[in-house]
């Protein structure tokens, strides 16, 4: 249960996130392919930088983790 009260913009910045992340661990999760590494696909990691860059946390990562830490507490 979100405890932290976020902005739009943080909020969507923390979902953005937590898309990344999935997309991130079902990649590594998928079949053993030694011919090519995981791909994440360039639109989810897009998306994360803009969201964090339009909540202004670009560049402070310390910020946006205690955000995450506070919003979802088991990531």
């Amino acid at each position: 249960m979100p405890t932290a009260v976020l902005t739009d913009r943080e909020r969507t910045a923390v979902q953005a996130y937590l898309r990344l992340l999935h997309t991130v661990r079902a990649a590594f999760d998928g079949p053993p392919d030694s011919a090519r590494p995981p791909l994440v696909p360039p639109a989810v990691l897009a998306e994360a930088e803009q969201a964090l860059a339009r909540a202004g946390l670009a560049g402070n990562e310390e910020a946006f983790f205690g955000l995450l830490r506070e919003w979802v507490p088991d990531r």
